[in-house]
């Protein structure tokens, strides 16, 4: 009995954080490595709430997350799932610093989409893989209509926009020509300047490692924890 309580206690324990933020730690494995799983889901929230019928992920559990995370000796790896509309940007890049920043093996996977501020999430592991379906969205920095009166705001825009393209550029494998091509196409969107991106396409820019799906992107951190720990 004292088992199946302890099971069913951790199992509730698991459901609840998964629905919480979006988290849990993989452990079940051939290997018994503990992979953190973060999923980056709905609109990446910022320093201002979202609407509560909106899905979304919150900086602010986010970045202790990771900061736990390279702080337990216990955890060998981090998987990242995106299925991203982008969001706040500032939020978006601190996520990816952090990601970057770590020091055990990291892959991503997008999903449904990884756009805008989702592209360098997507590129800030060691390694990232897309589905066939999945899509990339790449466009310049949104102004939210914001009128732009003084040179001093397009600075500010243009050095946010910069941080983003030298991000993305050191983190994956795509020229800095082609990302600022792809970032100012005015063909592909009908309404917006930018190109999307679809699975192996985004492979083919260089902006993602491989096409994939869940078992590829776990046997690869496997793979990689295990070269990390020899």
């Amino acid at each position: 009995m004292g088992n199946k309580e302890e099971n069913r206690e951790k199992e509730k324990m698991q459901d609840d954080r998964i629905e919480e933020m979006g988290q849990i730690t993989l452990e079940e494995n051939d290997n018994k490595y503990k992979i953190h799983l973060l999923s980056v889901i709905g609109e990446i929230e910022g320093h201002e709430c979202l609407s509560s019928n909106s899905k979304s992920t919150k900086y602010e559990h986010v970045l202790p997350q990771l900061a736990s995370i390279e702080d337990n000796k216990d955890i060998d790896g981090l998987l990242v799932l995106i299925n991203t509309v982008g969001g706040d940007v500032e939020a978006g890049l601190a996520i990816s610093e952090m990601i970057a920043s770590l020091s055990i093996p990291t892959v991503s996977l997008v999903l449904g989409g990884s756009h805008s501020i989702g592209v360098p999430l997507a590129t800030s592991t060691d390694y990232s893989f897309i589905v066939p379906t999945a899509t990339m969205m790449i466009h310049p920095v949104r102004m939210n209509g914001t009128v732009i009166g003084v040179r001093q705001s397009y600075d500010y825009f243009k050095r946010i926009q910069d941080r983003i393209v030298s991000f993305i550029i050191n983190h994956s494998n795509i020229k800095e020509e082609d990302l600022l091509r792809f970032m100012l196409d005015t063909e592909t969107l009908t309404r917006d300047v930018g190109s999307i991106l679809v699975g192996k396409e985004a492979v083919d820019a260089g902006s993602i490692n491989e096409i994939g799906g869940i078992k590829e992107a776990l046997q690869k951190l496997y793979d990689m924890i295990e070269n990390n720990q020899n």
